[in-house]
């Protein structure tokens, strides 16, 4: 995919820019902008010279070129020619004969050369003033002398006067990089002292942070939304250096390295991150510069990567310890190289080091690379991670091996799923293995292929393939053949391959017919319903299978999950035995793995309530969840048990805040794809619902688009039926059946009739106005007897609301129908849905011709929509009462009212914990919202008080509070 990189914008530099625009705004100014290669100060002088303040001021712009001898004066010759169509109009004096031997292209237009002079001194001061007298005529405004670090000494003798002279009011803008800067530069005069005549001022441009990266990052595209994790990666590998970022991003976008999700630009798992040109040539030019000593510890630097002590620095670079520590000093007074920690030294940036490894020749960096690997073994704990790659690198096939399993463990515990992953599968299938190291490995790799908190993208393809090689080996033993096949499985249902990976998981039941454990694994993964395909019967029928192996499973964790997988294909399936079940979990247990096993449980039953429309049993269990999570730090379910809390807000009509929640759990890189598209249905549905009509469509589609074969398996995370709502709006009943018959046609075939809660209303309406309303009857029909026996209010309620939908159909009484509905809804409670059905009846009642008691029926459910915050549907009712002769109240249309320079409740709970010393972590924790969502509060909050750090925003604050009719200052 193509993807359309724009120019990025000028990020985390407004203090910079206010700075330069503000002293050259005023006359005679030094500005003084240092920085490093490639963090932006060219950029800077060009965005100051565009404002408004500074566009009409006339620059001289020289920029001084990287030569081994440059001429005298070059840059500003160059830059000077650029006026040569007014020079015939200057009136220039006799002076100005001097500047022929500069510029011999204008011995027409400057006065008769001057006589010689004895002196180089006189002559060359001659020379000045002449330049001085020309750009004077030329009326100079501000002259630029960009990487001021390569001038000529001449040009920057010419500076220091400039800086003297009395005459003039002109600006002097000076960018360079202090590493560049020699000792003996005449650069170091002009900017260590401050000219009598001139206002000075000194700009340092710093690397961009993670926050400051992604937005960075998020200005190439169309769209904002940039993973944290992809910024966090980009800033880790680039030192925050903008051109190496942009660089760095364009390179990435060119090999397809980066993708769209729903969460928006990400990167796909890498083993090497590529180098763009730019980059690498700069870093290589200024290795050259230095000494072979000085090449060798950036070399073994490099090499390492890590950050590294001197002494294992000298023996990957064969040096000893006098010329390791002068050498080092060097790497680090060039910028190339910092101290990371105490004794500890590294790159600037994984850029710059990887740039210098990929340029040492293969065979030294072996050579290199075993230095290494022998150094770091001989150590008393030796780092298993930098041993396989070293020994990889190295050629030592044997070692490699031994660390490499050692450092996939160790990358699973530790959490990075993604690495442990990819070296596991690098270990599979880039060396040869017995079959028993094979299947071993194969088993390992699935395990963990399957239990991976984020999406493996095109690396659980490779998995799949290498799985399969595996199977396809014919001396396989049976026992090992059905735990390959279970997980190859497994990981298919993880890729959204449901009816393939039901396949495999089916396929291995036989083969572990002496393996209960495993057994029972597969046979609850086939009773949980994953796929539209099968019918609830098949599911259950595993389940009863796998209820007669739980006498052989003895160990508790394989009891607990047993648990788990039974009451999740209960309940989602709509069996009432689930709740039975559902009181067997355990409060509480010993161990911190049982514990929040149990958490898992309960989850299951809280979001299963929800489903049914058991509201209270639902909010008390995912408020009990939430303490459970704290209590246990359990942090990876704590995006799950935030999305039911807000399933549940938006179903009671508990709006306030939610969006803002739904916001960030959509964009949430600790949450599961599940869980952001759960969050991003909900935010359509509540968009639609305040007015946001377009918003909502576009967030709806996009969940659709993303679903792809899930869909329709997932009852939470559906956009259908609110696709079909706006499409049924305008008129359009074969686009609103286009997206709920798919839906129906597998809850009929699959006969769970607990999903159809959101689908049935608006399936039937969209029958009906198709002239199907026979259909639509058989439909409703159907849905009674799949709901018979079964305490589920939600489904119940829609039943209710189809019932009465069908009789206003089929011409029959309906208004006790829609009250009965009504009165289910708000007894969940479902205060909109309640709302809705209100709306319905009133405009039956208006069809009967019972006008007087519809009137009243709308107006109440136009004003408690109103009151609500249901727009799109208040302004609906409100039409069709104004046409009806009805008053009613204009509603406030400058859209949703916000808090202007005042802080939200949010922020100012925020603000309040800050004061009380805790940190972002903390008080994300503590709110359940992300660290980034914290950070964003705190930005806008401070933006508010006009404050730019955290302490005086608390000092602010604190200020207003003491002195209520204060504004914040």
């Amino acid at each position: 995919m193509t993807l359309d990189a724009r120019g990025p914008a000028l990020i985390g530099r407004a203090g910079a820019m206010a700075t330069v625009v503000d002293a050259l705004a005023q006359p005679a100014a030094l500005v003084l902008i240092e920085g490093e290669a490639g963090i932006g100060k060219s950029r800077l002088v060009d965005e100051c010279l565009a404002t408004p303040a500074l566009r009409d001021l006339r620059v001289l712009m020289a920029v001084c070129p990287d030569l081994r001898e440059p001429f005298p004066l070059g840059a500003v010759v160059d830059g000077l020619r650029l006026f040569h169509d007014r020079l015939g109009a200057l009136d220039l004096s006799p002076l100005a004969g001097a500047l022929r031997p500069l510029f011999p292209e204008w011995s027409t237009l400057l006065p008769p050369a001057l006589e010689s002079l004895a002196d180089p001194q006189e002559t060359r001061h001659r020379l000045f003033r002449a330049l001085t007298e020309l750009i004077d005529a030329l009326g100079i405004d501000v002259l630029v002398v960009e990487d001021a670090h390569w001038a000529d000494a001449a040009t920057l003798d010419w500076l220091l006067m400039l800086c003297a002279s009395r005459a003039g009011g002109r600006s002097i803008v000076a960018t360079y990089r202090p590493s560049d800067v020699s000792e003996r530069s005449p650069l170091l005069r002009l900017t260590s002292r401050l000219p009598r005549r001139m206002t000075q001022e000194r700009v340092s441009l710093e690397p961009l942070d993670v926050p400051q990266t992604r937005a960075f990052v998020a200005s190439m595209f169309s769209d904002t939304e940039v993973s944290e994790k992809f910024a966090a990666f980009l800033r880790e590998h680039t030192g925050g250096i903008p051109l190496a970022v942009e660089q760095t991003v364009r390179l990435m976008r060119d090999r397809r390295d980066i993708f769209r999700t729903e969460t928006g630009w990400r990167r796909r798992l890498m083993a090497e991150l590529q180098v763009p040109p730019t980059v690498r040539d700069s870093v290589l030019e200024r290795v050259a510069r230095f000494s072979a000593a000085t090449r060798a510890v950036l070399q073994a630097s490099a090499v390492l990567e890590a950050p590294s002590d001197e002494r294992l620095i000298a023996a990957v670079a064969g040096l000893d310890e006098h010329a390791t520590r002068d050498s080092l000093a060097e790497a680090l007074a060039s910028g190339l190289m910092r101290e990371t920690a105490r004794g500890a030294f590294a790159f600037r940036h994984v850029l710059a080091s990887r740039a210098v490894a990929d340029a040492i020749p293969i065979p030294t960096r072996r050579l290199l690379h075993e230095r290494a690997a022998v150094s770091l073994r001989d150590r008393e704990h030796p780092p298993a991670v930098r041993l396989c790659r070293h020994f990889r690198e190295a050629g030592d096939v044997a070692e490699w091996f031994r660390y490499a399993e050692a450092s996939a463990e160790l990358a699973l515990e530790s959490g990075d799923d993604q690495t442990g992953v990819a070296l596991l599968h690098e270990l599979l299938t880039t060396a040869e293995h017995p079959v028993d190291r094979r299947v071993r490995l194969a088993q390992k790799l699935g395990q963990a292929a399957t239990l991976t908190a984020e999406p493996l993208f095109g690396l659980g393809e490779l998995v799949r393939e290498a799985l399969e090689q595996v199977l396809a080996d014919p001396g396989l033993p049976a026992g090992e053949r059905g735990e390959i096949r279970l997980r190859l499985g497994q990981l298919l249902l993880h890729l959204g391959s449901f009816e393939d990976g039901m396949a495999d998981v089916e396929a291995a039941v036989p083969d572990l017919e002496h393996r209960p454990a495993l057994a029972v694994q597969a046979m609850l993964l086939l009773a949980t319903p994953f796929t539209g395909a099968w019918p609830a019967a098949r599911h259950l029928a595993w389940m009863d299978r796998a209820v007669t192996l739980l006498p052989h499973l003895r160990a508790p964790a394989d009891r607990q999950a047993f648990l788990i997988g039974h009451v999740l294909s209960l309940l989602l399936l709509g069996e009432e035995e689930g709740w039975r079940v559902a009181g067997t979990i355990p409060r509480t247990a010993e161990s911190q793995l049982e514990r929040r096993g149990i958490i898992r449980a309960r989850l299951i039953v809280a979001q299963a309530a929800l489903l049914w429309g058991r509201f209270g049993e639902a909010g008390r269990g995912l408020a009990a969840m939430g303490a459970m999570v704290k209590d246990t730090g359990y942090w990876r379910v704590a995006d799950v048990v935030r999305i039911g809390q807000a399933r549940l807000a938006w179903h009671t009509a508990d709006w306030r805040g939610l969006d803002e929640t739904l916001d960030d759990l959509a964009t949430s890189e600790s949450a599961d794809a599940t869980t952001r598209l759960e969050a991003r249905v909900v935010q359509g549905q509540l968009d639609l619902a305040s007015g946001a009509r377009q918003r909502a469509e576009h967030r709806l589609r996009l969940v659709l688009a993303a679903n792809g074969p899930r869909g329709d398996a997932d009852p939470f995370a559906s956009p259908n039926a609110a696709l079909a709502r706006m499409a049924l709006s305008e008129g359009d009943h074969l686009g609103a059946l286009e997206l709920t018959e798919p839906i129906m046609s597998m809850i009929v075939r699959k006969d769970v009739w607990l999903w159809a809660t959101e689908v049935v209303p608006v399936h039937v309406d969209a029958l009906i106005a198709a002239g199907r309303t026979g259909e639509a009857g058989e439909l409703v029909t159907a849905f009674a007897g799949g709901l018979a026996g079964r305490g589920a209010p939600a489904p119940a309620a829609s039943l209710a609301t189809s019932q009465a939908i069908v009789a206003c159909a089929e011409g029959r009484d309906a208004e006790a129908l829609f009250t009965e509905a009504a009165r289910a809804w708000a007894a969940l409670p479902r205060p909109y849905d309640e709302l809705l059905t209100l709306e319905r009846q009133g405009r039956f009642l208006l069809g009967t011709g019972a006008g007087a008691r519809g009137l009243a029926v709308l107006s109440d459910a136009q004003r408690r929509l109103q009151d609500l915050g249901a727009r799109w549907d208040a302004d609906r009712v409100a039409r069709l009462l104004r046409g009806y002769g009805v008053e009613v109240a204009r509603p406030w249309r400058g859209g949703r009212k916000g808090y202007g320079d005042q802080l939200s409740p949010r922020e100012a709970e925020i603000v309040d914990l800050l004061a009380r010393g805790w940190t972002n972590k903390r008080i994300a924790e503590s709110l359940q919202l992300s660290p980034r969502t914290v950070e964003r509060h705190l930005s806008t909050a401070m933006r508010k008080a006009g404050v730019a750090s955290r302490t005086a925003l608390v000092m602010a604050v604190t200020s207003a509070a003491d002195h209520p009719g204060r504004e914040p200052t």
